[in-house]
């Protein structure tokens, strides 16, 4: 049987007027996508017409939470009191299910976004907030986490379905975390960079850091971000080559645990 992998990138993210992202073009190559619920991104027609093409191509989705930052894009760390920022999660899940059930279809998985992700990575707690949210919504809902993250720690914790990910386009530092993107090291330029730097950690089953350090681990889905310049092209480099390398791509629900 063929090894099987999720690829999936973070959609839905124009707001009103303003537009980011290719979503048509990435909705016919990934097979999963985080759709943002109006916290950093999107908008109540942007989240249906991004739900639409997912159905029309097959696309699993899931939603993309974050913290209230619109202006920031979710970049941003914010201290928020727990029950506040779970009450923030539940609201950003409830919209994106209403949003699906109209459309006859149903939210698989949660993925946070930015900030509210890198904060849940490194701190167990914070990661233990989002995991409350998450299963007093729907513990069936996969959580779709960084590789080696408390956020994967938080997850099995809490009894959830968890597949962790990859980052097709971002650098790895020696802990595992993402290397802060106000480094000029933090990014993987180009579709076959990118396809070179997952190949290796999937043949390897390891994280690569930027100094060389292997970290080992399971991963069942790799990321393009999808507010990336080049993401089309190397989201269809990375299904090209990982379909030629053996692999199958595969819905996130045939990928977890």
């Amino acid at each position: 049987m063929k090894m099987r992998i999720d690829l999936n990138a973070d959609l839905g993210e124009s707001f009103g007027a303003w537009t980011m992202g290719s979503d048509a073009e990435l909705l016919g190559i990934v097979s999963s996508a985080s759709v943002a619920c109006g916290f950093h991104a999107g908008d109540p027609l942007v989240m249906r017409r991004t739900l639409r093409l997912a159905r029309e191509n097959g696309v699993g989705v899931g939603a993309h939470v974050a913290y209230p930052d619109l202006q920031g894009f979710g970049r941003r760390r914010m201290e928020m009191a727990p029950d506040e920022l779970e009450a923030a999660i539940l609201y950003q899940m409830g919209a994106l299910a209403g949003m699906a059930a109209a459309e006859g279809m149903r939210v698989g998985h949660v993925k946070p976004h930015g900030a509210l992700n890198n904060a849940a990575c490194a701190d167990l707690d914070l990661a233990r907030t989002v995991c409350r949210a998450v299963s007093a919504f729907d513990r069936s809902l996969i959580l779709l986490a960084p590789a080696l993250s408390q956020l994967a720690v938080a997850g099995r914790e809490a009894g959830l379905p968890v597949v962790e990910e990859l980052f097709a386009d971002r650098a790895y530092l020696d802990d595992g975390q993402l290397v802060p993107r106000n480094r000029p090291d933090a990014m993987i330029h180009g579709a076959a960079a990118s396809l070179a730097h997952v190949r290796c950690m999937l043949a390897e089953g390891a994280i690569v850091s930027v100094s060389g350090k292997r970290l080992p681990v399971t991963a069942g889905s790799v990321c393009v971000h999808g507010d990336s310049a080049s993401a089309v092209e190397t989201a269809r480099a990375l299904r090209a080559g990982l379909q030629a390398a053996g692999y199958a791509i595969a819905p996130l629900a045939a990928c977890r645990e």
